[in-house]
C-alpha cells in the first residue's frame, strides 16, 4: 500500500482516536459511568463495535474497553527512514477509526440531542439525519434485497460546484445507487449543495445526509454492518463473516470529494477493510493492485463527468438500468420523491378529483403494441396547478396471458410512474393519486408520456406473459367516470375470487426464496391462505412471476400428503424446505406460532409473540418504533428471530395475513390476538371487522389493546378482562 496514504491514514486514525478519548473523558465528568448511550431505536447499539467485537456498547462505562481496543489497534506512525508492510497497519488504522467514530458520533447524541432529525428527511431545516434506526434499515434493505439497490455511495466532502453536485447526484440516482453523505470541503457539503438547488434529499430519494462532518461517515459502515446482522443471519463479533458479506454482497465505494485530509484517508482505509473501494476526484496515490477489494483499492484524479462509471467499474457493480423514452430522468431512486404543494404543476385523483387504473385482457386483433392514446387535456392545453381527472387503462393481448395476471399487472402501475423524475403516485385502484412536478413538466414531460413508460417498463418486466399493450389516458369527466363504473364490477369479481381460493383446495403452493440473498437458510412458502411475511407477495404474484420466470425465486410447490392439517404441515412442503434451506430445517407449520413456526426474516412487515398471562398473542408491524407486551420492541423482536430462524412463540408474517382466515389458526387464530399497535389496527380495520364478524365475534376489535391501553401484560390484562376477550377462556396458549 502507498507510504503517502499509510502515512496519513495512520496520522488520520490517531487523531480521531485522540479526539474520541477527549469526548469521553468529557462525557464521563458529566455524566458518569452509568448513562445510557447508543444510536436511537436500534437493537444493534453500536453496530461497527458490536458486529466486529461482539461487545454491546450500552453505557458510558462500556466505552473504556472499546478505547483501549483502538489503542491496540493503532499503529506507530510510519518513520520516515524506515520501510514498512504498510497495508495491515493501515487496515487496522482504519478500524479504529471506526470505532472512535462511533463512539464520538454516540457522545454527540447525548450532548446535542437535536443535531439530527432521526427521521427519513430533513425537519425544521435541519438537514442532518444522523443513524438510520431499524426501522429504517429494514424497511431500505428489502431493496437491497431484490436488488432495486445495487449499492451505494459513501460521499465524502463536495464537488466544486452546485451543478457538478446535482449531475453526479443524477448520475447515482439513474443508476439506482444510494448515496449516503458526510463531511465538508471548503465548507461546502454535497448534501447542502443539493438543498441549495431544489433537490430533494432523504431517504426517499435516496439522497441521505448523515451528517456534516466526517465522522459521519460511520454511519453508511454501521447501516452495511447492520445488514450483514439483521439479513444474513450474521453473529455480531463474527468480522471475517460480516467483512466478507459486505465485500461480496452490499455493492458500495467511496467517493471524496476535495481534499483529502489525514481523517479522511483514515475513514478511506476503514472502508477498503469492507471491501469497498475509494474512487476520488483529486490526484492521490493510487493503490491499484487487488486483495482485499474486489479490484482496484484506491483510484483518484478520475474526471467529474466519468467519476461514476469508474467507481461502478471498480466495485464490480452490475447495473440494469431501463431506458424509458421520457424527458426526465427514470429509475426507483426516484420513487420516494415527493411533489410538494408549491411544485405542483399538475394533480389527478387524491380526493381532488377522480383517478382511477385498470388492467385489462383483450383478444390480440383489438390490441396494437405501443398503441399510446390520450383522450382529453395534456399538459399543454392547462394552466399551472390544474386539477384533472384520470383514468389509466393497460390493455394486455398474449397466448400465456390470464385474467388472473391482471390485478398483478395493475399494481406495478404504481411503482412505474413513481420512478420517473418529479412524478409522484399513490394507492391504486380508484383510490390513485398522482401529482406532476412543474420543473418536470418545464422540461417536456406529458401525461401521455405515462403510457411511454408503462409500454416501456411492462415488456422490461413481465413480456414473458403478454405479447402486446397498449395503453390509452382518459382526462376527461365523462369518460373517466364510464371507465369507473367497469374497473370497479371488474374489481369485485377479482375480490370474490381470491377471497374464494382456500389452502385446502389448493393442492400447489408457491416458494419465494427471494430474501436469501441476505437470510441464505430462509424460505417463505405462500399459500393462498397465507401471503408472504413481506407482505409483498401473495399466492396469485408468486403464479404470475413463475411464468415469468421458471427459474427465479417462486417455485411451485406441491404440497403432497397431509402430516397435520390443524397446524399446516404436509410432506411436500416439508421436502422442498429441506432443500431450499440447505439441509438446515426439514419442516415448520403454516398455521402456528407454537409449535415449529414458518422461518422469519428482516423483511417481514410485523411479528406476532405470545402473551403467556393473556393467553393470547399480541403483533407489532416495523413502523411502530414503542415498546410492547412482549418486552422487545420490533427492532429487538427482528434481530432475535431474522435472519431465517424458525422460533416457537415468535413469527413473521404480513399485515394482510393477519386478517386472513389461516393466521396461526393451528393455536385459535385471531381469538387470540390481544395487542396491536393502533395504527395498525386501524390500517386492517374493515377486514378485522369483517373476519370477526364471520367468527361470531363482531366486536372483537374492540377487545383487543393497543398501546394507548398500556405496553406491559400486567397493563392489558385487566383491559381484556373487562371486554371480555375471548382468549382468556380459551385452553392455555402453552400446554
Amino acid at each position: 500500500m502507498s507510504k503517502i496514504i499509510c502515512s496519513a491514514a495512520i496520522r488520520g486514525a490517531h487523531k480521531i482516536v485522540e479526539r474520541a478519548e477527549g469526548k469521553y473523558e468529557e462525557a464521563m465528568g458529566k455524566w458518569g459511568p452509568d448513562q445510557e448511550i447508543g444510536f436511537p431505536n436500534t437493537a444493534y447499539y453500536l453496530p461497527v463495535i458490536y458486529g466486529m467485537l461482539g461487545v454491546p456498547v450500552k453505557k458510558l462505562g462500556d466505552v473504556k474497553d472499546v478505547l483501549d481496543r483502538c489503542r491496540s489497534l493503532l499503529p506507530d506512525m510510519v518513520d520516515e527512514h524506515v520501510w514498512l508492510p504498510y497495508l495491515a497497519p493501515a487496515l487496522d488504522a482504519g478500524m479504529a477509526t471506526f470505532f472512535a467514530e462511533e463512539i464520538i458520533e454516540a457522545i454527540r447524541y447525548l450532548e446535542s440531542p437535536d443535531f439530527y432529525t432521526k427521521t427519513e428527511d430533513p425537519s425544521n431545516g435541519n438537514l442532518w439525519l444522523g443513524a438510520a434506526d431499524d426501522v429504517i434499515l429494514r424497511k431500505r434493505g428489502v431493496e437491497f434485497v431484490d436488488g432495486t439497490a445495487p449499492g451505494f455511495a459513501a460521499v465524502l466532502g463536495a464537488p466544486p460546484t452546485e451543478e457538478i453536485a446535482v449531475q453526479l447526484a443524477q448520475e447515482l440516482q439513474e443508476k439506482n445507487l444510494y448515496v449516503f453523505m458526510s463531511a465538508d470541503h471548503e465548507g461546502r457539503s454535497m448534501s447542502g449543495m443539493l438543498a441549495n438547488a431544489g433537490v430533494q434529499v432523504g431517504w426517499g430519494t435516496r439522497l441521505v445526509s448523515f451528517g456534516p462532518e466526517y465522522t459521519a461517515t460511520v454511519f453508511a459502515i454501521g447501516f452495511a454492518t447492520r445488514a450483514a446482522m439483521s439479513f444474513g443471519g450474521v453473529k455480531p463479533g463474527d468480522f471475517k463473516s460480516i467483512l466478507f458479506y459486505n465485500k461480496d454482497r452490499i455493492f458500495a465505494f467511496a467517493m471524496p470529494l476535495g481534499t483529502v485530509t489525514d481523517e479522511w484517508y483514515a475513514n478511506a482505509a476503514g472502508a477498503i477493510n469492507w471491501g469497498f473501494p475509494v474512487i476520488a476526484d483529486t490526484a492521490i496515490p493510487e493503490v491499484l493492485p487487488t486483495g482485499i477489494c474486489t479490484y482496484e483499492h484506491v483510484v483518484s484524479n478520475v474526471p467529474h463527468e466519468e467519476l461514476v462509471a469508474r467507481a461502478i467499474e471498480v466495485r464490480g457493480l452490475k447495473v440494469t438500468v431501463a431506458k424509458v423514452p421520457i424527458p426526465v430522468s427514470y429509475g426507483p431512486a426516484f420513487e420516494g420523491e415527493r411533489v410538494r404543494k408549491d411544485d405542483l404543476f399538475l394533480e389527478c385523483g387524491g380526493g381532488k378529483t377522480q383517478a382511477v387504473e385498470w388492467a385489462t385482457t383483450k383478444d390480440m386483433d383489438e390490441i396494437e403494441d405501443g398503441k399510446i392514446e390520450l383522450f382529453g387535456p395534456d399538459i399543454d392545453d392547462v394552466e399551472a396547478g390544474v386539477k384533472l381527472p384520470l383514468a389509466i387503462v393497460a390493455e394486455f393481448a398474449g397466448r400465456k396471458m390470464q385474467d388472473d395476471f391482471e390485478p398483478i399487472l395493475e399494481r406495478q402501475i404504481h411503482h412505474f410512474i413513481n420512478y420517473a423524475q418529479g412524478l409522484m403516485h399513490i394507492g391504486q385502484r380508484d383510490i390513485a393519486w398522482i401529482r406532476m412536478a412543474k420543473a418536470s413538466a418545464g422540461k417536456g414531460l406529458k401525461i401521455k408520456h405515462i403510457g411511454d413508460i408503462l409500454h416501456a417498463k411492462f415488456h422490461q418486466d413481465f413480456g414473458a406473459i403478454f405479447d402486446k399493450v397498449q395503453i390509452k389516458l382518459y382526462t376527461e369527466e365523462d369518460k373517466v367516470q364510464e371507465i369507473l363504473k367497469k374497473a370497479r364490477d371488474v374489481y369485485h369479481q377479482r375480490d370474490a375470487r381470491i377471497e374464494g381460493m382456500t389452502d385446502e383446495t389448493t393442492e400447489t403452493y408457491y416458494s419465494c426464496t427471494l430474501c436469501q440473498s441476505f437470510a441464505p437458510n430462509h424460505v417463505c412458502i405462500i399459500s393462498p391462505e397465507r401471503t408472504g411475511l413481506c407482505g409483498a407477495y401473495n399466492w396469485m404474484d408468486c403464479k404470475a412471476s413463475f411464468e415469468i420466470n421458471p427459474t427465479g425465486p417462486n417455485q411451485p410447490v406441491e404440497k403432497g400428503e397431509v402430516i397435520d392439517p390443524k397446524l399446516g404441515q404436509w410432506k411436500g412442503c416439508n421436502d422442498f424446505l429441506y432443500n431450499a434451506s440447505r439441509q438446515a430445517l426439514d419442516h415448520y407449520n403454516f398455521y402456528s406460532i407454537v409449535n415449529d413456526p414458518m422461518t422469519t426474516c428482516g423483511c417481514c412487515e410485523a411479528i406476532a409473540a405470545i402473551l403467556p398471562i393473556c393467553n393470547g398473542v399480541m403483533t407489532v408491524d416495523r413502523d411502530y418504533s414503542g415498546m410492547t407486551p412482549c418486552g422487545m420492541k420490533f427492532t429487538t423482536l427482528a434481530g432475535t428471530i431474522g435472519g431465517g430462524a424458525s422460533v416457537p412463540g415468535f413469527v413473521g408474517h404480513g399485515k394482510y395475513n393477519l386478517t386472513q382466515r389461516k393466521w396461526i389458526i393451528g393455536d385459535g387464530g385471531i381469538k387470540r390476538l390481544v395487542w396491536m399497535p393502533k395504527r395498525l389496527k386501524e390500517e386492517v380495520g374493515e377486514l378485522l371487522k369483517k373476519r370477526a364478524e364471520e367468527m361470531g365475534i363482531p366486536d372483537l376489535p374492540d377487545m383487543i389493546a393497543d398501546e394507548t391501553v398500556g405496553t406491559t401484560e400486567e397493563e392489558i390484562l385487566p383491559f381484556l378482562e373487562e371486554k371480555g376477550h375471548p382468549a382468556l377462556s380459551m385452553d392455555p396458549i402453552i400446554g
